[in-house]
């Protein structure tokens, strides 16, 4: 079962807000059904995300305060990572924010498209206890450069065991590279 530390902080919240008949603390009655490292894993990856966003909000939030409290709000201020922010919304978390061409929603449109391709998993199931998977996981960019983590892998089903196992494993950061006016494809790091 997976645990995110926004439902935690709702059990938590919600069990001091409606008083218990006992003054015990809630963690004492969580550790029965999840187990206290997880909980302190949870609370630790939480904080690795606002302190990422704080550090990209730095490139354009100078106010370390403000940067912190946008941070907390992205992080922890909406039900869920999904929540849409527009603009309006985004103008009062304190972003500055402006209303894009045609011509750069158009890229953008056209980006999505690309990547949504690009970075889309492809699974081949050859039976039930076999399957291959390839996937990009990382993409970085610049001019007539892209750098990508390819992860190739196949499974199999170790029915004895009942875990599934990996085989054939020929993951590698690739380039492509324009040179010449003609794309070329090759092993960054194996």
């Amino acid at each position: 079962v997976s645990v995110n530390i926004d439902e935690l902080n709702r059990i938590v919240s919600r069990w001091r807000s409606q008083g218990s008949s006992t003054d015990a603390n809630p963690y004492s009655f969580l550790f029965q059904y999840i187990h206290p490292l997880v909980i302190g894993a949870v609370d630790r990856a939480e904080s690795l995300s606002v302190r990422l966003c704080q550090d990209l909000l730095a490139y354009h939030v100078f106010d370390v305060d403000k940067a912190q409290q946008i941070a907390i709000s992205l992080n922890s201020g909406y039900p869920s990572h999904g929540y849409p922010i527009l603009m309006r919304e985004a103008e009062r978390l304190g972003l500055i924010v402006e209303e894009m061409t045609d011509d750069v929603f158009n890229a953008v449109r056209d980006l999505h498209v690309v990547y949504g391709e690009f970075g889309q998993k492809w699974v081949k199931d050859y039976d039930e206890t076999r399957y291959h998977s390839d996937e990009t996981m990382n993409v970085i960019e610049t001019v007539g450069k892209r750098l990508y983590y390819q992860s190739k892998k196949d499974f199999y089903y170790r029915i004895d065991e009942r875990k599934w196992v990996t085989m054939n494993d020929v993951s590698n950061w690739k380039i492509s590279e324009i040179k010449a006016d003609k794309i070329t494809n090759s092993v960054f790091y194996p």
